[in-house]
């Protein structure tokens, strides 16, 4: 209880090392989003924590339905952590995109499941962020070959972040008996993320490489 306390000092913390890393300055950040379920989806009818915030959800890139969040990511094209919403489940990604480019302005790469004409020309016009994804193959205004081919090599990174996060710090199995705990570690662990990423950049070395951190 006295470290989950602490969760908004751990959340200043890691924003600082985004700041003081030169991260969050990045004119191109990442986003994507992961899906956060609460329990398993035959107990998610009995759940009693998370009533009524979590909700339903379906993730394609998994062919899974769960019951939960989705953890919004932008990240830097280092791999650092800038902003991680709780999302809700239910709604599409292409929905929460003004939750993810929050205090953002710049280039975004991200991928189809963002596409949206509408609001992705409004975010240009009144956001000054540039929305750059695949496009579909009945869609008649593509991005040029280039931008697509730097854009897809960044769109990784935010797929090994989400992979550093899902099978190092098994994020996707946080267990917590009611919200405030829940967001507390996710926190956390966004942070030992972000401490890893800010440790590797001021060696010199890959910023992704966490494994063998350790050992360096």
């Amino acid at each position: 209880r006295q470290a989950a306390n602490l969760w908004a000092i751990k959340a200043r913390m890691q924003q600082r090392l985004t700041r003081i890393s030169g991260q969050a300055a990045d004119e191109v950040q990442v986003i994507d989003t992961l899906p956060l379920p609460v329990c398993t989806y035959t107990r998610s009818g009995r759940d009693r924590c998370f009533k009524p915030v979590a909700d339903y959800g379906f993730c394609s890139a998994k062919k899974m339905h769960y019951y939960g969040f989705k953890l919004g990511l932008r990240i830097s094209r280092s791999g650092m952590i800038i902003h991680y919403p709780l999302l809700p489940a239910r709604l599409h990604d292409s929905k929460l995109l003004d939750d993810l480019v929050a205090g953002f302005e710049g280039i975004v790469p991200a991928d189809k499941g963002f596409i949206d004409g509408p609001r992705q020309q409004s975010l240009a016009r009144k956001r000054n962020v540039e929305l750059v994804v695949p496009a579909r193959k009945n869609m008649t205004v593509k991005p040029p070959l280039a931008t697509l081919k730097t854009c897809n090599r960044w769109r990784k990174l935010v797929e090994t972040v989400g992979s550093h996060l899902t099978e190092h710090y098994h994020i996707a199995k946080t267990r917590a008996h009611d919200l405030w705990h829940y967001q507390h570690r996710l926190i956390r662990k966004v942070l030992s993320h972000t401490i890893c990423v800010f440790i590797n950049l001021q060696l010199g070395r890959p910023p992704l490489h966490l494994d063998d951190l350790v050992v360096a």
